[in-house]
């Protein structure tokens, strides 16, 4: 039996690889015959953008930017494609894992340093730009970013507003004439793990907001300006962004970057999936084990694990999910696509200890599954 080990990354526990790592470890210990191929994914959360110029043979490139609050710090990109595609990773200058607990604050936090990295991109020639936008620490609607590359948004008296949402809430137009116009002859992707739209209940705000420390009222705020921002861009450019499909993805970032660079906006593990050859590992495979933090009917929105399992089922592989944690009982639109559902922690165990031993508690049920497989045959 060939397997392919191909988990998400189990969120505030976990990477991928390490997961990927675990769970091979789990099934070597257990007295099943096989082989294994670890393919750790990723769906634009962070993380995916060195996986993917990990698997593409790329390189990385340290760069001098700015943190979501201003301060230097050193951040990586990659490059694939001989150096004619660039990969960011937002979280790399951008991220919600730069800043300490008592830092986080929506209203002054900017993406100006992901916009750092597509400068240093376009400066050294790249044709094509793919961000994965998972992990920030934002919600700017991308502004921080669009100042970088020259925008300048500007109040009712046309005086130049600093680019994050506490003064933005001013903002009455934009000036464009300095825009990097590198930008526009690139190809941008934007990979995506969410389909939020960019307002409302299931908006950058109200969802994001409180996961990147607004409180209810700052959640009020944030709505308010990317309210006028989307106006803003709807005078400017003719775009509708206010509910464009995962125009939400990083605090509204795609949603700015569609509106004033043209981005594409795709599904993240899709995008991966194809970009790193996923299905000739999938041919070679009798089995494919994936998962992540948690399984759910959110799941088949898009995640990682469902894009795996969807382009399986495709090909009559069966596939096994392992999660902290499963609905409980039986969920037949999650067993349309995953063969076996299997929660690696004990239902007694609290969430902290849970993710401290999410790798130990991989092993185990990776040893489990490897011995029931061994007995099925």
């Amino acid at each position: 039996m060939h397997i392919l080990i191909a988990p998400n990354a189990f969120k505030n526990s976990l990477d991928a690889e390490a997961a990927a790592v675990a769970i091979e470890e789990g099934l070597k210990q257990s007295i099943l015959v096989c082989t294994t191929e670890r393919f750790p994914i990723g769906d634009g959360g962070d993380g995916t953008g060195e996986l993917i110029v990990k698997k593409c043979g790329g390189n990385f490139v340290s760069t001098k930017v700015h943190d979501p609050l201003g301060r230097p710090i050193h951040a990586s990109l990659g490059f694939i494609d001989e150096g004619k595609t660039a990969i960011i990773e937002m979280a790399n200058a951008s991220g919600l894992r730069l800043l300490k607990p008592n830092e986080l604050n929506p209203m002054k936090t900017s993406s100006f340093g992901t916009g750092e990295q597509i400068k240093l991109a376009l400066d050294k020639g790249v044709k094509k730009i793919v961000i994965a936008m998972g992990g920030s620490a934002t919600v700017d609607g991308g502004c921080g970013i669009l100042s970088a590359l020259g925008i300048r948004f500007l109040n009712a008296e046309g005086k130049r507003l600093q680019a994050i949402p506490e003064a933005l809430l001013e903002l009455a137009s934009v000036d464009l004439s300095e825009l990097d116009q590198r930008i526009l002859q690139s190809e941008l992707i934007v990979l995506c793990d969410v389909n939020n739209p960019l307002l409302g209940k299931e908006g950058a705000a109200a969802v994001f907001g409180p996961q990147k420390g607004a409180s209810p009222a700052e959640v009020q705020k944030l709505e308010t300006f990317l309210t006028t921002f989307s106006d803003v861009v709807l005078q400017c450019t003719g775009k509708d962004i206010s509910s464009l499909q995962r125009g939400g993805t990083a605090g509204g970032a795609a949603a700015g970057l569609f509106g004033f660079l043209n981005a594409k906006l795709v599904n993240g593990i899709d995008y991966f999936l194809e970009l790193t050859d996923f299905d000739a590992a999938l041919m070679k495979s009798d089995l494919v084990i994936t998962g992540e933090g948690s399984i759910d009917e959110q799941t088949l929105q898009g995640k990682g694990p469902f894009g795996v399992a969807q382009k399986a089922k495709l090909k009559g592989i069966t596939t096994i999910a392992l999660a902290g944690k499963i609905p409980e009982g039986t969920n037949e639109n999650l067993l349309k696509y995953f063969d076996q559902l299997i929660a690696i922690s004990p239902e007694s165990v609290d969430l902290i200890t849970a993710l401290r031993e999410t790798a130990d508690n991989l092993r185990m049920a990776s040893l489990k599954l490897g011995n029931e497989l061994a007995k099925g045959n």
